[in-house]
């Protein structure tokens, strides 16, 4: 039927304002908070308050599975498009505030049109139904399959490949993870539990945290698994998860927990969250993982025979530290990771030195004779190379761990025991639940020993070259030679 001369002003008129809004708009394109190590991770013009994770599991690996995203964020400044990091899933529908949204993608980013120009300060709700797709590559991370399920590794920038969001870890949020899955498969997630309903051949799972996460420390476990439960210090609830076959092997390892949480607490005070346990998934990763509340460890490295007691025990303590430094206290940017990796060294090796006579000072002289050669492999611990796009788990370097210890070493000989003892309750009580910077930790250090420490840090934080060690006039660093890139997240060294 032809227009009538009213229906065709009305088409003209909405021909107008699209043919308007395309104009005023650039194309879509991938956006970033500035991060020099991951240019495009994160999101420009809001603050996530939360997610909320549906996930439908059909009990294979094979192909991707329903998901349904919900994010309840605050503008900061006015928005036309909201860009969410997302990839390797397909999109079916978006809702902003309830209402149909028009969507593209640009790199590994979700371009979001929102129906309305939001106002900075606005709450703002974005409903994304989408796939979740488990058959990524280990190398990248993601979605880590195991025999029995799924686990996941999202550290440094793969949590995007699991589910849509702000994926950097300056804008932490609450996360609440609902998971459909067959009945005879367990599911556990961060948190603590928020009920289960069964229906039919499938249970759904329900799971909180009590406290914001950064998206790279988000985990769920899918398997034939056993949970156990036992109390650890002040009564905090601790939870394991393991493969069900392996309870009573593994029983000798996880019942260390709470005497390894007594003496984190002694030595910086109470642990941060709601429960913590260890998810013991038969994988084979090359790292073990500090997934908030419920730390990610290859079966192997308990089962195997290559490791000594005391280093599966240090490992353990390494990935309880970073509940505080990295979890509790994250890094506003990547190229903060020494303040992760570091700590979480140092206090395995500080746990080492105690529990197996492992001489720290042993551990630091060696390291310092090889700190020039891991500098100039990777850069300076707070100036870390940009990591191979290929290969991003290779920003996980020697420098950042022992290397970065090393620094820790050297300030306490600099300022001495009680003022660095003062330094590390400070910053973990002071920044918890938040995410804090490289100068921030400068600067607290330089107010608890009331002296400028600029140049200290400056030296053995951005310097090619190691400075000299305080009080060890002695010691020397190694010529430079080849060293190995990365060795994954949160894996002490090897023992020799």
């Amino acid at each position: 039927m032809p227009l009538t001369s009213r229906r065709l002003r009305a088409a003209l008129l909405a021909t107008a304002s699209v043919t308007l809004v395309a104009a005023t708009l650039p194309a879509p394109q991938p956006l970033g908070i500035g991060d020099r190590l991951f240019p495009h991770l994160g999101n420009p013009g809001y603050d996530v308050l939360s997610y909320d994770i549906s996930l439908t599991y059909k009990g294979r690996n094979t192909e991707p599975f329903d998901a349904v995203t919900t994010i309840d964020a605050r503008t900061t400044a006015p928005l036309e498009r909201i860009n969410l990091d997302f990839a390797r899933g397909a999109v079916r529908s978006v809702e902003v505030n309830g209402l149909h949204a028009d969507f593209a993608t640009a790199g590994e980013d979700l371009v979001v049109e929102t129906p309305s120009r939001l106002p900075a300060g606005m709450p703002v709700r974005i409903t994304v139904r989408h796939t979740s797709d488990p058959s990524g590559d280990k190398a990248n991370g993601g979605w880590v399959p195991t025999a029995d399920g799924l686990a996941m590794a999202n550290q440094a920038d793969a949590a995007h490949r699991v589910f849509p969001g702000n994926d950097h870890p300056a804008d932490k949020a609450f996360f609440t993870f609902r998971v459909t899955a067959p009945k005879n498969l367990t599911v556990v997630a961060g948190g603590l539990p928020g009920g289960k309903r069964d229906d039919g051949d499938t249970t759904t799972w329900t799971y909180r945290t009590e406290h914001p996460m950064a998206t790279e420390l988000a985990q769920v476990s899918i398997g034939r698994s056993a949970v156990l439960h036992r109390t650890g210090p002040r009564g905090l609830p601790v939870r394991d998860v393991v493969p069900a076959a392996d309870r009573a092997k593994l029983e000798p390892w996880l019942k260390k927990t709470p005497a390894q949480l007594d003496w984190m607490e002694k030595q910086v005070g109470p642990y941060p969250f709601e429960t913590y346990g260890l998810l013991v998934a038969d994988t084979e990763t090359g790292f073990e993982l500090e997934t908030q509340t419920l730390s990610l460890f290859e079966r192997s490295l308990f089962t195997g025979t290559g490791y000594p007691e005391w280093y599966v025990d240090s490992v353990m303590v390494h990935e309880l530290a970073h509940q505080w430094f990295g979890n509790s206290v994250s890094p506003r940017s990547w190229s903060d990771l020494w303040l992760n990796e570091g700590h979480a060294t140092w206090y395995e090796a500080r746990y080492a030195e105690e529990h197996a006579q492992k001489p720290m000072e042993r551990r630091m002289r060696e390291a310092y004779a090889r700190s020039d050669t891991w500098r100039a492999a990777g850069g300076p611990p707070a100036r870390p190379d940009v990591p191979t796009p290929d290969h991003k788990i290779s920003l996980f370097r020697p420098v950042v761990y022992d290397g970065s210890a090393l620094i820790l070493y050297a300030l306490r000989e600099e300022i001495g025991e009680a003022a660095f003892d003062r330094l590390e309750r400070t910053w973990v009580r002071v920044h918890r639940d938040g995410s804090a910077t490289t100068r921030q930790f400068t600067e607290l250090a330089s107010r608890v020993a009331r002296r400028d420490l600029t140049a200290f840090f400056d030296g053995w934080l951005y310097g090619t070259k190691t400075p000299p060690m305080p009080g060890h006039p002695d010691w020397r660093t190694e010529a430079p030679r080849s060293a190995a890139g990365g060795q994954g997240p949160a894996r002490a060294p090897k023992p020799e």
